[in-house]
């Protein structure tokens, strides 16, 4: 089984609950960008744009690193495939639960055939 640091997707999570955060991955899983080009397609401050990638780092989904006066940004997978583990955990528990349901009703299809076979009936 694997263990979890409730803390480091408690961080995951908060850091993606975010419509802004998870813009800021979705440009950072194409390629490398600069703080500035990060901000370019947001409607908000240069500050709030850095508060956000402050969070996204907190959380270890992103690294950044300087070159002179140039802040590149890059990200970071590990948290998420953490917590791709972690929902992937009840996504197989959830799964059998509802194949059982099917069979069950499938079962129960079957049984109703056959009752209504012994009394006589055929039509619904």
């Amino acid at each position: 089984m694997v263990n979890y640091s409730h803390n480091a997707l408690d961080a995951t999570f908060s850091a993606l609950a975010d419509p802004t955060r998870r813009a800021i991955l979705a440009r950072l899983a194409a390629r490398e960008r600069t703080v500035s080009e990060l901000a370019e397609p947001f409607r908000v401050s240069l500050p709030a744009v850095l508060k956000h990638l402050r969070v996204l780092e907190r959380a270890g989904l992103l690294a950044q690193k300087k070159e002179g006066r140039v802040r590149r940004c890059r990200l970071e997978g590990r948290p998420l495939e953490q917590a791709e583990q972690w929902i992937d955990r009840y996504r197989c528990l959830w799964e059998n639960r509802y194949r059982r349901l099917d069979s069950l009703l499938e079962e129960m299809k079957k049984a109703e055939k056959k009752s209504r076979r012994k009394r006589g009936g055929t039509h619904r």
